[in-house]
Order: C-alpha cells, then structure tokens, then sequence
C-alpha cells in the first residue's frame, strides 16, 4: 500500500527495517521453537535471490513480476482458506524456486514473505512452529538484505531513519494484537488466517502493479 503513495526504493528499505525489527523480537521470544532444518535448504537459494533482485531494483519493469507472483500468491491463499491442501507435506526440492523466488522478489519488493510462508505452511502443521521458523528464516534472510542496502546506499536515504522511529510503536502494537490472536487459534484457523493474509497479500500485488 506504502508503494502507491512513495517511491518504491525508499518502501522497500523502509519496511524490511520494520520487518527485520518484528522478527529480532519474535526470534528472541521463541528460538526454542525455530525449525532450522526446514531453514537451511532455503538459504543459499535465498541468498542467490537476494543479490539478483538488488541487481534489479532499479532496472527491472515490475508489472510482469509482480502480476504472476500475485496470480500464484492468491492461488495458494484460496487452497489454505477452503483447506484444498492434503496432509502430505510438500517436498523439500521445492526450496530451491522457494528460496529464489522469496529472496529475488523481497530485495525488489520487500514482498518476499508470500513464497516463504506458503513453502513452510505445506512443511510445517505446528502454528508455533510455523511462526517461529518464518522468525527466523527473515531474520537471516532480512538481515542479509539490510547489510546489502547499506552497501548500494538505500538505507541512507533521507528521511528513512525518521520514518522508521515513528513507525515503531505501531509495529509494537502490531505485534502484540498479532500475538494475541495467535494464542486463540487453532491449527487449522491459523492456515486460513494465513490464506486470507496470502489472498489479500495477491491482490495488493496485482494492485501495485497495474495501478
């Protein structure tokens, strides 16, 4: 929504410094629960994305992109929310387009949590674990991003630093409705929370490319 209103090269910098400060948080809160066996195949596939979608940032025509990843992103939304999924979870090759997909698009985007979340949600039936292991996977992934636009310089943009600090006790409270409503869901209403987050994340996608 941010991108309609500001340049995309000060909105992407901008919410990855909100998101990696969300997921500092949440990874301190439930690192017991992380799963980094479901983390380690994704990495070095995320990493290869990451320094192609920061090549692109500035180049790339976005509406192509960004209209398929929102086709697909709504796709998956639609099967978590009427539970079309079965009970076999997703195979782990499956990481590798995951991995580069999510970090090509997050550099370019910021919107790089649609394919991770969708992968780990098919790998993972546990909602803690579930949320614990996303903490912690953008935790590195986001923090591999954060030293990457600092070295190209997107991080120092005027007013950016600004616009993080006032935006912190929103994303706190944010964060604390967030937790709230996880403790009251079950497994199966937190995939259909996930689906409709995912359904709405597709639209506003297909919104920011064409409008």
């Amino acid at each position: 929504m941010l991108a309609h209103f500001l340049p995309l090269q000060f909105v992407v910098p901008f919410i990855l410094l909100l998101d990696f400060t969300a997921s500092v948080v949440m990874g301190h809160k439930a690192r017991e629960h992380v799963n980094w066996k479901e983390i380690r195949p994704l990495l070095p596939f995320s990493l290869i994305g990451i320094v192609l979608g920061v090549m692109l940032l500035t180049s790339l025509p976005r509406e192509p992109l960004l209209t398929g990843l929102g086709l697909f992103v709504m796709a998956f939304g639609v099967r978590n929310i009427l539970d079309l999924h079965g009970d076999k979870p997703a195979s782990q090759w499956w990481a590798i387009p995951v991995g580069l997909t999510g970090g090509t698009v997050g550099a370019l985007f910021g919107t790089g949590g649609p394919p991770y979340i969708i992968y780990l949600s098919h790998r993972l039936r546990d909602k803690v674990e579930l949320r614990a292991t996303f903490s912690g996977l953008f935790l590195i992934d986001g923090g591999v991003r954060l030293v990457t636009f600092l070295v190209i310089g997107l991080l120092l943009q005027p007013g950016l630093l600004l616009a993080y600090i006032l935006a912190l006790p929103i994303m706190a409270a944010g964060l604390k409705v967030g937790h709230k409503v996880h403790l009251g869901l079950s497994n199966q209403q937190m995939l259909r929370l996930i689906g409709a987050l995912l359904l709405g994340s597709g639209i506003s996608l297909l919104w920011k490319a064409w409008s």
